[in-house]
């Protein structure tokens, strides 16, 4: 996702999920086929609207943003998963029994932006491991990491039909501090290029950064969609891994 005024403009106006500081998208990347990515789902509400993105991590669990789910119910929330055309009835639909947000979230630019969505019933979908406090390496500047959604293709664009992918490099944290001021490296983490020209964008909010195999980020926040020098940010995954698991034991 983003943040209008902060996400990736990955948000600004997250049909009732986010606030209005906080933007979402995937911008630059391409089609990319659901098959090879079975763990990247959408959030919808009763009436079937896209608003987020999420990640598979158990058979009856999903990782997504807390700015996502804050305003939630499991009664007006829906998470698809196996749909890789959003007009396609393939797949599964499922219902929540229980919605977990980080304690700590107040906004998404100041941390804590993880949310944990609890299914009705097991899903047979392969989920993707979540990175550990060991998984360092895969936070170093320079990594090449994927990002996923339904999201935005441009700043003022409407969402995608499609699962659209692309791939940005892991930034310095040097250079996301100097971006952002609100920047918390010990539970941020930022991709981009400094150019810009790809992004998450609005609507991929909640959704994830993978590399190595691994989630490392959830996409949170940003200044709009692939401006140059506004690269996407994202939570942590490593920092929350541990208060992640414990939810996946629930």
């Amino acid at each position: 996702m983003r943040l209008a005024g902060l996400l990736m403009a990955l948000v600004v106006a997250l049909a009732g999920t986010a606030s209005a500081d906080v933007d979402e998208r995937v911008v630059g990347g391409e089609r990319v086929s659901i098959a090879d990515h079975p763990w990247v789902v959408y959030l919808t509400d009763a009436a079937g609207n896209q608003f987020c993105g999420g990640t598979l991590v158990a058979p009856t669990k999903v990782v997504t943003a807390a700015h996502c789910a804050t305003s939630r119910t499991p009664r007006n929330t829906r998470v698809v998963l196996g749909r890789e055309d959003r007009q396609a009835a393939d797949g599964v639909v499922s219902r929540l029994t229980g919605i977990w947000v980080h304690p700590d979230y107040v906004s998404a630019d100041q941390g804590a932006d993880v949310a944990v969505l609890t299914l009705r019933s097991a899903v047979n979908y392969r989920p993707l491991p979540l990175a550990r406090p060991s998984d360092g390496a895969l936070y170093e500047p320079g990594t090449n990491g994927l990002v996923l959604g339904w999201g935005r293709t441009s700043e003022q664009g409407s969402s995608s039909r499609y699962l659209m992918g692309a791939t940005v490099p892991v930034m310095d944290d040097g250079y996301c501090e100097s971006a952002y001021p609100q920047y918390d490296p010990d539970e941020m983490t930022c991709g981009g290029y400094p150019g810009g020209g790809v992004d998450t964008c609005q609507g991929d909010s909640g959704g994830p950064f993978v590399a190595g195999g691994k989630l490392i980020g959830i996409t949170s926040w940003g200044e709009g969609c692939a401006r140059e020098g506004r690269p996407g940010v994202y939570s942590e995954v490593k920092r929350y891994a541990d208060v992640i698991q414990q939810q996946l034991a629930g």
